[in-house]
Parts: C-alpha cells; sequence; structure tokens
C-alpha cells in the first residue's frame, strides 16, 4: 500500500499495559467511527505495514486503545511508538456540502465573490494556528484562511470552490 492511497488516521502515542497494548490518538472529529476496525497500516521505517487488530476501545475522547496481533511485550511495543497509522483512502466516509478533505480538493479552482478567478489550489497550510489554501496564479501565491465565513460554496462537479474574502486579502499577494 502506497502512503498516497492512504489518508493519516493518528499516531501511536503511548504504551496502555505490558502486554503490548499501545493508545492511538485518533486526528478525527468523529472517533466512534474507528473504534470497529480490523487493521491499519502502520508507518515504519517509510513503509506501510498492515497490523491486524485484536482488540480495541474509545479511551478518553479521540483515543484509541489498541491490542495488535504480534504485538505482547512492552518491548514489542516501543517498536511501534510514534509511529504514524494510516488507512485506505477508500474507507474515508463521504462529505457533502462545504466539508471536504484536505486531499480532495487540491487542483480546485478558487473563485472569489468580488474578485473573480483567484487560481489553483495547490496545498492546504495546516501547520499555521489557522489551516490556509494555498493557491498559485502566475508566479505568485495567494494564502486565503479556511474561515467558514469565507467559504461559501465547494462545488465537486466543477472543481471550484467559492469564497468571498475581505476587500484587499487578495490583492496583498499580487
Amino acid at each position: 500500500m502506497r502512503k498516497e492511497d492512504c489518508f493519516y488516521l493518528g499516531k501511536i502515542v503511548r504504551k496502555h499495559s505490558f502486554r503490548g497494548e499501545v493508545v492511538i490518538k485518533l486526528d478525527t472529529d468523529e472517533p466512534e467511527l474507528y473504534q470497529e476496525m480490523e487493521s491499519v497500516f502502520v508507518d515504519l521505517g517509510n513503509n506501510l505495514i498492515p497490523f491486524f487488530i485484536e482488540k480495541s476501545g474509545l479511551h478518553k475522547g479521540n483515543q484509541l486503545r489498541v491490542k495488535f496481533e504480534g504485538i505482547s511485550s512492552e518491548e514489542e511495543a516501543d517498536s511501534i511508538l510514534k509511529s504514524d497509522i494510516y488507512l485506505p483512502i477508500d474507507l474515508l466516509p463521504k462529505l457533502s456540502g462545504n466539508k471536504f478533505y484536505f486531499h480532495e480538493v487540491i487542483g480546485f479552482s478558487i473563485v472569489d465573490v468580488n474578485y473573480g478567478e483567484v487560481g489553483t489550489l495547490v496545498h492546504i497550510n495546516d501547520k499555521a494556528a489557522q489551516p490556509l489554501f494555498e493557491i498559485e496564479k502566475n508566479d505568485a501565491v495567494i494564502f486565503i484562511p479556511m474561515i467558514d465565513d469565507f467559504i461559501k460554496k465547494v462545488d465537486r462537479d466543477n472543481k471550484t470552490i467559492q469564497v468571498e474574502t475581505p476587500e484587499g486579502l487578495i490583492e496583498l499577494y499580487l
């Protein structure tokens, strides 16, 4: 399985018992969707390795306590600690309306209600306090905060996102 065909689900953050159980911090708003999984892909040395789940249960909100097959001691659990967890993209629940997954809108055109065609969405910067659309237009890079009030319409059929930004924001970058 290639990382490009998967989505990031979370990270193994700590051990839970001396029997090899671990806790995965899930990167999702709906952790309950992932409590009955049969397997996950663990990123070990830049390879996605399938791990089968013996048992799992939600733990403190968005954490999942997991017992993997073949991991039965603290030492074995140490070998996968701090590893990222992935699932195939086709397991993502479908979103509609103005909700979207970051990976699905890359390449969409961004159109501002007042300004018009802004450019092509090339990246979503989620490292900042506020996620940002990173849009290319000619040689310029334009950043628009991903604020619900700014996002007016996500048109999956025409691959466009309509936004309404404050006056002058787009011009700052051009």
